[in-house]
């Protein structure tokens, strides 16, 4: 029989990369990680992990074992769900990452609903964007992840997380002054009119970032990009003293009226899907279930919830 805690060891090492950052995650030294870990390879039986440069990689039984221990934890995952659901109250402690315009607009409120209904349930909230939020649910850093996902930009669906839909959070283009489109002109032409003006967009790499060029590019210009930051507030401030174009989501005005001039975009450009996501398994967790709830009722009327 292997042991379970060097297998879980492994499967760190496959989704955080190092030694040195399993180490860090767990709060070990990096020498007994490698430790543990050949020991495990002295049960295995065969070499589990081979040197790259100065790191390691796994090798292709290392891998057959990490997609054994998946299953193994997905069923103590469900096993834990079961016997929270048989208790009368909830306890313990929910881990939510989520993304800066849902942070604001969504999770003060569900937190106040959390709170009403389950007073004895510990919740702990990161502001951390999809691109890592979700890689650390999955070394189970967190327990649910609020994430979103751009028209025609999908993102990577891995078979060992669960996804439900929150909302259709409205994009739209945000207008500096002095610089206007007349209310007449379609979508294409308004977003031609600020071909020459500076913009502010969220950093190279990132998903938002995809989108927003390839819309530009659509309508036939390069952007002058002078910004680059995942902080919408900042893009907001940015738009309102003039010094750049945007694209702003309804959830950052978090139910005020808008304090910029706004544009609809171009058809099937108009929306992006905001979600939950949680490590398969785990969606029948009473936690689980209460923050999902929350969220949906902390989505703002007149709001298009999904689905």
């Amino acid at each position: 029989m292997f042991d379970l805690h060097r297998l879980r060891l492994l499967r760190e090492l496959k989704h955080r990369g190092t030694l040195a950052a399993v180490a860090a995650a767990l709060s070990y030294a990096p020498s007994s990680v490698s430790q543990q870990l050949s020991q495990l390879e002295a049960e295995v039986g065969v070499p589990l992990l081979e040197p790259v440069g100065r790191r390691v990689r796994l090798t292709e039984q290392a891998e057959i074992l990490v997609a054994h221990t998946e299953a193994v934890l997905e069923r103590l995952e469900r096993a834990e769900a079961d016997i929270a659901t048989s208790l009368a109250d909830l306890t313990g402690t929910l881990r939510i990452a989520s993304f800066q315009t849902a942070a604001l607009a969504l999770i003060p409120a569900a937190l106040g609903l959390l709170r009403d209904r389950h007073p004895h349930l510990r919740v702990h909230v990161t502001q951390m964007e999809p691109e890592r939020s979700l890689p650390a649910l999955q070394a189970r850093d967190f327990d649910l992840v609020l994430a979103e996902e751009y028209p025609g930009n999908p993102n990577p669906r891995s078979a060992e997380l669960e996804q439900e839909d929150l909302l259709d959070d409205p994009l739209r283009l945000a207008l500096p002054e002095p610089a206007d489109a007349p209310d007449s002109s379609g979508p294409t032409a308004a977003l031609r009119s600020l071909a020459h003006h500076p913009w502010v967009m969220e950093p190279e790499g990132t998903a938002a970032r995809h989108w927003a060029m390839t819309l530009c590019r659509n309508a036939g210009f390069e952007p002058d990009v002078r910004f680059d930051t995942t902080d919408l507030l900042l893009h907001l401030r940015l738009v309102e003293q003039g010094h750049a174009a945007a694209f702003l989501p309804d959830l950052v005005w978090s139910g005020r009226p808008p304090a910029v001039p706004l544009r609809e975009l171009p058809r099937g450009q108009r929306a992006r899907r905001v979600f939950t996501v949680v490590r398969r398994g785990r969606s029948r967790h009473p936690a689980i279930l209460a923050c999902r709830e929350a969220l949906r009722q902390a989505v703002r009327p007149g709001r298009p919830a999904a689905g």
